[in-house]
């Protein structure tokens, strides 16, 4: 039987880029709402894909139907902005938190199956060399650093949805994405400093800035994850051949790709200086070490390195990345300055 999948957030950076791939790999329907499409426009006249406008905090109605209507249910929405986990908290927990634990519970009430992204940053400050998911310690700060509440209300989830799975069987597969990176994951013309992940952010600042503002000097390291790496794995969740993902937990990122944020930035501005577009750009490029404090706030707080074990990943899924950093990399930059419409003159605008 042909599978329905509702991914609600289906615009976000992973939604479409799921909702792509499972119209091009497989025979499954698709129901998605977000609110917008910009990101979804070519796979709107798809006739396995249904899109509506709208909001998870509104639209309960047609969220609860297409729980009902649908096999499997994946919560994308999320604020997951570390500058906004600080300035605007309450925002992140009444979204990410509230919005989405009633989600949760419509799945425990119609007995459906719940692929959750959890997150990384679950692991917050935890010391272990590789981040396991059986086995780590999550370890945040203190209540006055802000910047953990996002890892917070991700944490608490997973524990929710690991006691519905107990009490009430609920089927379900935590999914923890480790900086996963690639074209659509946030947009370059947005100038406004802290309004975009890493990669797309130091991308924005070197063009409309010409500058990069690395916080404690970019030392801090990260292990990236190319998209479609990501999106293999969590295919294979979804498929869920033979029950293997079921009440699972899965770090999905590449232990190879772990390199510290200064040497991300040294990648793009390399990159950049191969495509005539940014050339003059990225040559003249300034990197300026800042303090994490003056930068995010008083009540930001960061952890250094975050390395995933993906031995769950290997023997339940038969995962394994294969995309190095700069392949990664050269795939987000050739999709934002390599369009027809991309000149110098317009990208500096």
């Amino acid at each position: 039987m042909t599978k329905k999948i509702l991914i609600l957030g289906v615009n976000g950076f992973i939604g479409s880029a799921l909702t792509e791939a499972i119209l091009k790999q497989k025979d499954w329907l698709v129901y998605g709402m977000d609110i917008a499409s910009d990101k979804v426009e070519d796979c709107l006249t798809n006739p396995r894909f249904q899109f509506v406008e709208g909001d998870i905090t509104i639209n309960q109605e047609w969220i609860e139907y297409h729980i009902k209507k649908c096999d499997i249910i994946l919560p994308l929405v999320a604020i997951a902005t570390p500058a906004l986990y600080v300035s605007h908290p309450l925002d992140v927990f009444e979204l990410d938190f509230e919005a989405n634990l009633a989600i949760i519970r419509k799945c425990v009430l119609y007995k459906k199956r719940l692929v959750f992204p959890s997150t990384s940053e679950v692991y917050g400050m935890c010391e272990d060399t590789l981040f396991d998911e059986e086995t780590s310690p999550l370890i945040l700060g203190p209540i006055n650093k802000q910047r953990w509440i996002y890892s917070c209300i991700k944490q608490l989830l997973d524990r929710v949805i690991f006691a519905y799975g107990l009490r009430d069987n609920l089927d379900y597969t935590l999914v923890r994405p480790f900086n996963w990176i690639g074209p659509k994951l946030d947009s370059i013309f947005a100038a406004k400093e802290g309004s975009s992940r890493s990669v797309t952010q130091f991308i924005s600042d070197i063009i409309h800035r010409g500058e990069v503002r690395l916080t404690d000097g970019g030392k801090q390291r990260r292990t990236f994850t190319d998209i479609d790496d990501g999106i293999d794995g969590l295919l294979r969740i979804l498929e869920n051949k033979d029950g293997q993902a079921s009440g699972r937990i899965f770090n999905l990122g590449n232990p190879q790709n772990d390199y510290s944020i200064k040497d991300l930035v040294d990648t793009i501005i390399a990159l950049m200086k191969e495509y005539p577009e940014t050339l003059e750009i990225a040559e003249k490029v300034k990197i300026t070490p800042v303090d994490a404090a003056t930068f995010y706030g008083k009540h930001y707080q960061d952890t250094q390195y975050r390395v995933p074990a993906i031995e769950n990943a290997r023997k339940y899924l038969g995962w394994e990345p294969k995309i190095d950093l700069e392949t990664a990399l050269r795939k987000t930059l050739d999709y934002h300055l390599s369009r027809p419409d991309i000149t110098l003159s317009n990208i500096t605008a």
